[in-house]
């Protein structure tokens, strides 16, 4: 089972290639990427993250550097932020995406990107809550249908609050996260929105003839609404900020949100809530035309195309458009189309995984199509498995686009806001015809597995072809690393001096990852030449193309890190000359790679060469035995017992 400790090298290398702790001003996480806020992209360089050992891909998008990680997510997220210089930047569940001092930085950005990072702002941080309680709801409607659970009993009307009460009242929810995104108070603006879910307010919302000071007001019903509580907290927080400025302290405290809240309600009852109901109409009319009218290729695109949209972030977009659908009509016609992506995906994968030959890419293929399946998390599997072959990927889109076809044909829709995936097939129960879906989901499934079944093959020749001419790692060099059977004997093992030249203690070279030792122990040696030999006998277990760091693992479990220079990883392998590849045994002494050190001086770049034990924490004893200054070639420098 992986821990924090073995994405340590993971963590280290994406914050190095993002600029360092200092140029990041925010990192959260979602099921499978790491979100970073960056001060500058210009000094992000992204072939160093996309190397890295353990990263799928990195994703631009929503004003973020998404690195794509896998399931395991919350064990980087833990690595990166215990780096130094990051715990007070990481933050969960999308918080960091709410903070004020970012909202500066996405405004003045790409309008598109500041709309998507404005509906990832608002959404991320309520979605998994959604989609469980979501679930819980198709449970009970599977039990109501399926058993003798009657939906007029005590018990089910407890279940049905429980799972319904956070859909009902979500224009709180919104509220709280629209006041985090706009810097509003966050209790004003759950004060000014809680009187469209008021039950005194609901009921006015039944009546035609309703009126504010003899001014008619349009009523409706603002439960389960998604527009207008944002734009109430949006305009709100003008008006917040305004009388913060212009009230004596001795009254603003409590002023401010009297005269917000005595202000913004009226106005949105009487303006902001009629339009967004027309509105919230309007797009709700918009998606049943197209549906309706022409079921199959509204299916077709949302089936063929959602993937597409998950790569580039844009997924996030959607999230408005089913909730409202959901609000408006009881029932989303695309979040049913779109389970004819995730399944045929996941399904493709599986092709992958009982095709190829190659132990990494199945291990991948493996873990994703479980997730794929049963949770609807697919970028494990797109970007670790299918697009990388791309025929896999190919296959899938084809199959979403068939099954989303046929799903919209039937007239299927979930009545629950749920992520699609075989879980969440009783969510389509009650709308349409339940058949198409699963018809659908099964032609979907059919097709991508056929077709990456066939294609697979062909897809890895030329993969692998690719790979020889351009020199790039295939996806054995970007899975878990090869390892040796470890023993446990207590027998020390001596590291030895991987390059003639002079001892620097650790904490005194000029990178403050190794310097604190986050890394392990070891030592640094300041080089007289550019012969870079392994320290110990074992396998190469990390070999990157930039030939600037090596990670080698002796029989014994000892792991160690061989890393050429600081910050050479930019140098992307000029003056480099590698001799040895990930999975190669290599014998003490053997050269690992012959550098330029003039090179690395031309590029302004330190040539010190460290040396870490990566696994100190989990070894018995790892002791440091070469001293300050002194002259080294090939001698022990670090001992380190299991």
């Amino acid at each position: 089972m992986a821990t924090k400790a073995d994405f340590q090298p993971l963590a280290t290398e994406v914050l190095r290639a993002l600029g360092g702790a200092e140029n990041v001003n925010s990192v959260t996480h979602c099921a499978t990427r790491l979100r970073f806020k960056l001060a500058d992209a210009d000094r992000v360089d992204e072939a160093a993250v996309k190397s890295t050992n353990g990263v799928l891909t990195l994703v631009k998008a929503g004003g973020q550097y998404q690195v794509v990680v896998g399931n395991d997510v919350p064990l980087a997220y833990q690595a990166i932020t215990a780096l130094p210089g990051m715990s007070a930047k990481g933050v969960k569940d999308g918080e960091a995406q709410l903070q004020a001092a970012d909202n500066e930085t996405v405004k003045s950005g790409n309008p598109l990107n500041a709309f998507i990072d404005m509906i990832s702002s608002l959404f991320s941080p309520i979605v998994w809550c959604l989609a469980g309680l979501g679930l819980g709801k198709a449970f009970l409607t599977l039990a109501t249908n399926f058993t003798s659970f009657s939906a007029d009993s005590d018990t089910y009307i407890v279940f049905n609050a429980a799972f319904d009460a956070f859909f009902f009242f979500l224009p709180l929810f919104l509220a709280a996260t629209s006041a985090r995104y706009f810097r509003v108070n966050q209790y004003v603006a759950m004060a000014t929105v809680a009187p469209l879910v008021y039950p005194a307010i609901v009921e006015l919302g039944t009546r035609n003839d309703v009126h504010f000071f003899g001014i008619p007001l349009m009523t409706a019903s603002y439960a389960s609404s998604v527009i207008a509580p944002v734009i109430a907290v949006w305009l709100a927080g003008y008006l917040q900020r305004w009388l913060e400025r212009v009230l004596p302290g001795a009254i603003r405290n409590f002023f401010t949100p009297l005269i917000v809240v005595a202000v913004m309600v009226p106005v949105v009852l009487l303006t902001v809530g009629p339009a967004t109901v027309w509105l919230s109409q309007l797009i709700a009319d918009g998606v049943n035309s197209v549906f309706v009218h022409i079921p199959w290729l509204g299916g077709a695109i949302m089936g063929g195309f959602w993937q597409v949209l998950v790569i580039f972030g844009l997924h996030w977009a959607f999230n408005p458009i089913f909730l409202n659908e959901l609000a408006v009509d009881g029932h989303s016609f695309i979040m049913a189309t779109i389970m004819a992506a995730v399944l045929a995906q996941a399904a493709a994968a599986l092709g992958v995984f009982l095709r190829t030959k190659n132990d990494a890419r199945k291990k991948v293929a493996g873990a994703g199509v479980f997730s794929g399946f049963m949770a609807g998390v697919t970028e494990p599997i797109i970007y670790g498995v299918n697009l990388p072959l791309k025929f896999p990927f190919y296959a899938g889109c084809v199959g979403g686009a068939v099954g989303g076809a046929i799903i919209a044909v039937g007239g299927n829709a979930f009545d629950v806001y749920a992520f699609p995936s075989l879980l969440a097939l009783p969510a389509a129960m009650n709308v349409g015809s339940f058949a198409a879906q699963l018809v659908g989901s099964g032609v979907a499934i059919v097709i991508g597995f056929i077709g990456s079944w066939i294609l697979t093959p062909m897809a890895e020749r030329r993969a692998d072809a690719a790979s020889a001419e351009t020199g790039e790692t295939s996806l054995e060099n970007s899975a878990e690393a090869v390892t040796p059977e470890a023993t446990s004997d207590g027998r020390a093992v001596d590291i030895r001096a991987v390059v003639p030249g002079t001892i620097i203690p650790l904490n005194k070279v000029a990178d403050e990852v190794f310097a604190s030792e986050a890394m392990g122990k070891g030592v640094g040696i300041k080089p007289t030449t550019g012969k870079i030999s392994s320290p110990v006998a074992g396998t190469v277990i990390a070999a990157p193309k930039s030939g600037h760091a090596f990670g080698i693992k002796t029989a014994d479990g000892i792991e160690v890190l061989v890393h050429v220079g600081i910050d050479t990883v930019k140098m992307r392998g000029d003056g480099f000359d590698v001799h040895v590849s990930r999975g190669d045994q290599v014998e003490l002494g053997q050269v690992l790679v012959d550098v330029d050190l003039n090179a690395i001086e031309s590029a302004g770049y330190d040539d010190t060469t460290i040396v870490v034990v990566t696994n100190t924490a989990k070894l018995e004893d790892v002791t440091v035995v070469a001293e300050e200054n002194q002259a080294v070639v090939d001698e022990v420098v670090i001992t380190a017992t299991k």
